[in-house]
């Protein structure tokens, strides 16, 4: 196959591994676009399996696809990706990455003492919260993401 011709996709799902209905659903969501060939099927450019192997990653990572998308559509349309636009991209992922690391640490570190204690008094532990005195922090287990609790 030449490169202009682009990828089918199924060769594109045996590349990537993906199943055709996720790379369909992938396309539906906006992540990859492929174009029609004169017979009607869908083509991919070479650059998709990049596209389509960062939402895999991504998405391991705990990225949404929206989240993904957008970080997508700072590629450059007409050509194919430099090292330089992917660049752009994993500065702004390691930055939540390291926010994700920071609180997955904190919890684990949090959890570890919570529920390795055995002291069962809840008027002493740090995530009793009998009145919802967290809830006036937001939503979410507040005292596990670092937020402190108050004491009487």
């Amino acid at each position: 196959m030449r490169v202009n011709e682009g990828l089918s996709i199924g060769a594109l799902a045996e590349r990537t591994g993906l199943a055709v209905s996720a790379i369909r659903y992938y396309e539906a969501q906006g992540l990859i676009n492929p174009w029609r060939n004169a017979g009607g099927q869908r083509r991919f450019q070479r650059s998709d399996l990049r596209r389509l192997s960062f939402v895999m990653i991504a998405q391991q990572f705990g990225f949404t696809l929206p989240q993904i998308r957008a970080e997508l559509d700072r590629l450059p349309g007409g050509r194919t990706p430099t090292k330089a636009d992917w660049a752009k991209i994993s500065g702004g992922f390691r930055e939540t990455l390291d926010q994700k690391i920071e609180t997955l640490t904190r919890l684990r570190d949090s959890l570890d003492g919570c529920i390795g204690c055995g002291c069962l008094s809840l008027p002493n532990c740090a995530l009793y919260n009998p009145t919802d005195r967290a809830g006036e922090k937001g939503p979410g287990p507040r005292y596990l993401m670092g937020d402190t609790p108050k004491r009487d």
